[in-house]
C-alpha cells in the first residue's frame, strides 16, 4: 500500500499546487491588461486539478476497502499523509509563484498570436522551452509588507475555512464510511455535501471579493503593485486552510455519519 499511497500523495500534491498558481495567471493577466485570457487559462488549469482528483479519489478509497480487511491499517495515519501532501503542494505553489507569474506572461502573450491552446502548443520549440530559466525567480516574503493591503481580515479567515472544508471534503466521507461499515456507501457519497457547502461559501464570499480586488487593480495602478501581495497573502490563507483541515478531518467524518443516520 506504499505505492499507492505515494501515487495518491504525488497527485493530492499535483492538485494543490495547480489550484494555488492558479493566482498566478490572474496576475499575470492584470499585469498585461488581458485578463480574458488569463481567467481561460485558469479554467484549463481547474480541468487539470479536477482530472487529478478523479484519479486520486479511487485510489483513496482503496484505503478503506484494505482497512475493512486488516483491522491494524493505519488508515486515519495515511489520510493525514495525504492532507500534508496538500499543505506540500501549497508552499510549492507559492514558492513558484514569482517564477510562474512571468512564464504565465509570456504564455498569455503567446496565446494571443496563436489564438488557441493547441496551436500555441505546437510551436514551442526546444530553444523557447531551454530560455524559461530566465523566468525563475526566488520568492521574497516579508511579513510587514502585509500590513495595509486592506483586505478585510473576516475575508481571510473564510478562506481559510472553505480551503479546509474543500481538503476534508473527500477524506473525512471515506474515514466515515470506515467508521460506520453499515453506511459506508451512504457515507463513502457524501462528500458532496462537505464540498457542495464549500462552494456555495466560495460562491458567495470569495469570488466576488477576489473579482472587486482585481477590478480594482485593473483600473488603478497602486493597487496593481499591491495585487501580487494580495494573492500571496490568499495562497498562505490557503496554506493555513490545509492545516486546519487536519484538526477538521475527525469532526467532519463523525458530522457526515450523523448526517447519513438521519436519511
Amino acid at each position: 500500500m506504499t505505492n499507492s499511497l505515494i501515487v495518491v500523495c504525488i497527485l493530492t500534491l499535483i492538485i494543490h499546487t495547480a489550484e494555488t498558481l492558479s493566482y498566478s495567471v490572474r496576475f499575470a493577466g492584470v499585469k498585461l491588461n488581458k485578463i480574458a485570457i488569463a481567467l481561460s487559462l485558469t479554467g484549463i488549469i481547474v480541468l487539470v486539478s479536477r482530472t487529478a482528483n478523479m484519479v486520486q479519489a479511487p485510489l483513496t478509497a482503496k484505503f478503506v476497502d484494505y482497512a475493512k480487511i486488516h483491522d491494524t491499517f493505519p488508515l486515519e495515519n495515511y489520510l493525514r499523509i495525504i492532507m500534508l501532501a496538500s499543505s506540500l503542494g501549497t508552499l510549492i505553489a507559492i514558492a513558484l509563484f514569482p517564477t510562474f507569474v512571468g512564464l504565465f506572461g509570456r504564455i498569455i502573450s503567446r496565446l494571443e498570436i496563436e489564438g488557441s491552446i493547441p496551436k500555441l502548443l505546437t510551436s514551442v520549440t526546444i530553444s523557447q522551452l531551454k530560455n524559461t530559466r530566465k523566468y525563475i525567480r526566488k520568492p521574497k516574503v516579508k511579513l510587514h509588507a502585509f500590513r495595509y493591503l486592506g483586505i478585510p481580515k473576516r475575508f481571510i479567515v473564510m478562506n481559510i475555512f472553505i480551503t479546509a472544508f474543500y481538503t476534508v471534503g473527500v477524506l473525512s466521507s471515506l474515514l466515515a464510511a470506515h467508521l460506520v461499515p453499515a453506511l459506508s456507501t451512504t457515507a463513502s457519497q457524501a462528500s458532496g455535501m462537505i464540498n457542495g457547502l464549500a462552494t456555495i461559501m466560495l460562491t458567495i464570499f470569495i469570488d466576488p471579493q477576489l473579482g472587486l480586488i482585481t477590478h480594482k487593480a485593473i483600473e488603478n495602478a497602486d493597487s496593481r503593485d499591491q495585487l501580487g501581495k494580495i494573492y500571496v497573502l490568499l495562497m498562505g490563507s490557503r496554506f493555513l486552510g490545509t492545516l486546519l483541515g487536519q484538526l477538521v478531518l475527525i469532526p467532519a467524518a463523525y458530522t457526515i455519519i450523523w448526517l447519513v443516520q438521519l436519511i
